[in-house]
């Protein structure tokens, strides 16, 4: 276990940053500074956004750790034998091979006392031992955070939506080094949908589609007969940036440039039911070509089935313009509440841009809940010292 000697948080107290122990299975005596970790994500999580909604339980976390498609490596900071911070080191291993993304967390009480700082710093030197030069981060924002005053808007590179420039974490960010490139509104919508409101909005999608699209749906498991159409859907989504009918959640498979074929789409289901993840889909087919053209993805965490999260939606470019997005995000969603009857709750990010999305998802009843800050930074040879006080 690597450790690196530490800063003074004050005179008495100093804060030593090593790398987790990731224990066999929970109840192994030396699973402690994992469960203690883990609580660290769910606190500051409670503080951002008011429930544990978006918290890893420690058997969700642990079994994300086996995701054969990324390596992950959590340092942890400690004051007096006590877990007060964590930084989550993603590294993909499919493609992206420059790349590292963070997750920081710092409990409330040890914030702005140089913690996240010294975490930062050594995530970072892990980050470039291990050959990654490009490293992402983000920041979350709750929607109470957002204000209309220009001067604390800050604008990201692709000049879509803002965070606030007031707040700590990006002020840390920025003294860190890193730029703001990107923004994801983050909205939440109320389970099961209204019944009426699903009859209106079926008969809306299905009266501009012209019942020139059949929809299909499977759980967890993609039918033999479409594994190849959904493996050249993927493919051909991404080839070109996400569009009008597109949305996607960080971190989805597809960002990490994964080529599919039918094997490598039973690699992925196989995946992600071993990290205890359920997906339900909503496919549409073009009829006359007997083409799939489109399809919507919600993932089910085995341990918290009361919160779910949109994944992919994703309509082809030549068939868009058909209300294809709202016609598969009803259906799915009502499949979803059939299914998985305790889910109250979904949660999805999309680019403030993607005006088409938002629209079908106000529709839907999904109201946005905050912001979150996508920030990114090269590292040099030798990493500048970081001036935060965080």
């Amino acid at each position: 276990m690597a450790e690196t000697a530490g800063m003074t948080v004050d005179e008495t107290r100093t804060v030593q940053v090593e790398q987790l122990w990731v224990p066999d299975n929970l109840d192994s005596p030396d699973a402690a500074d994992f469960l203690d970790a883990v609580e660290v994500g769910r606190r500051v999580r409670m503080e951002t956004w008011g429930s544990d909604d978006l918290a890893y339980t420690p058997l969700e976390k642990l079994l994300e750790l086996s995701d054969p498609y990324e390596r992950q490596i959590i340092l942890v900071a400690k004051v007096d034998g006590a877990i007060v911070g964590t930084v989550d080191i993603a590294l993909p291993l499919a493609d992206n091979m420059d790349l590292a993304e963070f997750t920081l967390d710092i409990l409330p009480e040890y914030q702005r006392q140089g913690v996240g700082r010294q975490l930062l710093e050594a995530a970072e030197q892990l980050a470039r031992a291990e050959g990654r030069t490009m490293i992402l981060v983000d920041t979350n924002h709750p929607a109470t955070s957002l204000t209309e005053v220009p001067d604390d808007q800050l604008i990201p590179g692709s000049g879509a939506g803002f965070i606030p420039v007031s707040s700590r974490e990006v002020d840390f960010a920025q003294r860190s080094g890193y730029t703001l490139q990107h923004i994801e509104q983050f909205s939440s919508c109320v389970l099961p949908l209204d019944s009426r409101l699903v009859a209106d909005l079926q008969l809306e999608a299905e009266d501009a589609n012209g019942g020139r699209y059949t929809l299909h749906h499977w759980t967890d498991r993609c039918p033999d007969q479409w594994l190849e159409a959904i493996a050249t859907l993927e493919n051909a989504a991404g080839e070109v940036v996400r569009g009008e009918d597109d949305e996607e959640r960080p971190g989805a498979v597809e960002a990490t440039g994964i080529v599919f074929d039918a094997e490598v789409l039973r690699e992925t289901e196989d995946a992600a039911l071993a990290q205890g993840r359920r997906t339900v889909v909503t496919a549409v087919e073009h009829v006359a070509s007997g083409r799939l053209v489109g399809l919507t993805t919600i993932s089910v965490l085995a341990q918290r089935q009361d919160v779910v999260f949109q994944d992919d939606t994703l309509v082809l470019q030549e068939h868009r313009g058909n209300k294809l997005g709202l016609l598969i995000k009803v259906a799915n969603m009502q499949r979803l509440s059939e299914q998985f009857p305790d889910a109250r709750v979904i949660y999805t990010w999309n680019a403030p841009e993607n005006r088409y999305l938002l629209t079908v998802n106000r529709q839907l009843g999904f109201t946005t809940a905050g912001v979150t800050g996508l920030w990114q930074k090269e590292l040099p040879d030798r990493g500048p010292k970081v001036t935060s006080s965080e």
